[in-house]
């Protein structure tokens, strides 16, 4: 029996890669759509051998690309996270990184035209409701990969990709800090719950017996962390409103430490059951929220920021992330907009194939 053939690019967005996909060559059923991104991916092995995976968390990610049908965007993101050695496919977060790599997508699509040598691509998170503007190089008509831009995570250089944040406070729960204070304590442990452009549970690491400088193969290493860390976010997602997330990557897990390299704050971000080798683009949002709060954790760890607009600077396990932050404490702590500066490349073009006895179209 042949397989079904799916359009895709493959792509890196930021320090993540995977399939994007144009929602109309995928099922719209959801069940029937979990079974196909498990193929695509394959998932439920530590390899992910029999398909595109590979074998990490920040590579079985999928964008799935639709026109919005609203006037204040363009396209309208789906995120997914696929499972590594679990069959599982999670649509309750978004990722940032992946997000760096849709307007270069939605324009090669053909979902967003050429507007001159910078196209700006205004962006839906459908996952998350937020709303976020792109700016993609187009000189000469198409979009431009090489440039001089660096990334701590990535070799090499490419093109720069703008990403202004504007609604990502409260993205699934409504509120900056979802418990209704900015300190709580679980099993003993002081941690924030905040909510901006990606609910986090987030720790001193000191608190939990590490110094926050660790690596990510030694992070890894250290199951008894993991297991205390998760019984600790299982709580924080109920706290939070969230429920019962045993099976969901939200609320995902960071911890602070002091800056060592002439950053604000060093950071260990969690995706939640193993270690990001860098840091999610979501996340730095919200640990730079967090920095900025009077009475959080982080509140005598970060170094002070300044007046807004700042530059927040986070250290992580392979280098820096910087962090364009719009806010105002004049009266009560308001978060307003984020920015990054991220890249993005094609990796390659063509069809991925799924057995139709997973996926056989009317």
């Amino acid at each position: 029996m042949k397989q079904h053939n799916i359009p895709y690019l493959f792509m890196r967005g930021g320090t993540s890669r995977g399939p994007y996909f144009n929602a109309r060559d995928l099922p719209s059923d959801r069940d029937a759509l979990t079974e196909v991104l498990l193929s695509v991916i394959g998932a439920g092995n530590p390899r992910n051998i029999d398909g595109l995976g590979g074998g990490n968390a920040v590579t079985n990610k999928v964008a799935i690309l639709s026109p919005s049908e609203t006037p204040d965007a363009d396209v309208n993101y789906f995120f997914a996270q696929v499972g590594v050695e679990e069959r599982l496919v999670d649509y309750s977060p978004t990722c940032g990184n992946i997000l760096v790599g849709v307007g270069p997508a939605a324009i090669e699509m053909g979902l967003v035209p050429v507007a001159g040598a910078v196209t700006p691509v205004r962006i839906r998170a459908v996952n998350t409701g937020a709303l976020v503007e792109a700016e993609v190089l187009t000189p000469g008509g198409a979009v431009s990969y090489e440039g001089d831009t660096a990334i701590d995570g990535v070799p090499g250089t490419a093109a720069p990709v703008a990403l202004n944040f504007l609604d990502v406070v409260g993205s699934r729960t409504g509120a900056l800090f979802p418990t209704g204070q900015p300190i709580d304590e679980i099993a003993g442990i002081e941690v924030s719950c905040v909510d901006v452009a990606m609910p986090m549970m987030i720790a001193r690491a000191a608190d939990l017996g590490i110094t926050g400088y660790e690596t990510q193969d030694e992070l890894d290493a250290m199951p008894e962390l993991f297991q205390r860390m998760e019984a600790m976010r299982l709580e924080a997602g109920r706290r939070m409103g969230l429920g019962d997330v045993t099976k969901s990557v939200t609320p995902k897990i960071g911890l602070i430490a002091p800056p060592r390299a002439g950053g604000h704050f060093t950071a260990r971000y969690f995706m939640p059951w193993n270690t990001h080798p860098t840091l999610a683009v979501t996340g730095s949002q919200c640990l730079a929220a967090c920095a900025l709060a009077p009475g959080t954790v982080a509140e005598g760890i970060a170094r002070p920021a300044g007046g807004s607009p700042v530059n927040m600077v986070i250290e992580h396990p392979m280098g820096q992330m910087e962090v364009r932050v719009k806010y105002d404490d004049s009266d009560g702590f308001q978060f307003h907009s984020a920015g990054v500066t991220r890249t993005a490349r094609l990796l390659a073009r063509g069809w991925v194939c799924v057995p139709q006895s997973v996926w056989r179209p009317e």
